[in-house]
């Protein structure tokens, strides 16, 4: 069984997010620090990682991104706020 993460990535406080769903986070979040994606994340500058939940199952990460791009936005600002306030990027968090 392959692991999953939902992320959030921003390029500002409150500003636009992207919300994803990969195996590897650390690869994931690098490349769209990097704009290595085009699209949404590329063109809005997505390249904060401000949030993250992990999953033991890809399919049960995949299930919850799935619930999650139906959210409202305000939903997902909160969902940043009460586990990341600052808006800190939590890159650094994941490669140590």
């Amino acid at each position: 069984m392959k692991r999953g993460y939902v992320d959030l990535m921003a390029n500002h406080r409150r500003g636009q997010t992207y919300l994803g769903v990969t195996s590897n986070l650390v690869q994931r979040a690098f490349q769209h620090r990097n704009k290595l994606f085009d699209g949404h994340s590329k063109d809005k500058g997505c390249t904060l990682l401000v949030w993250y939940e992990y999953y033991d199952d890809l399919q049960e990460a995949r299930a919850c991104e799935y619930r999650m791009k139906k959210w409202k936005r305000a939903w997902k600002l909160r969902l940043i706020e009460e586990h990341n306030p600052g808006w800190k990027d939590l890159y650094g968090e994941i490669i140590a």
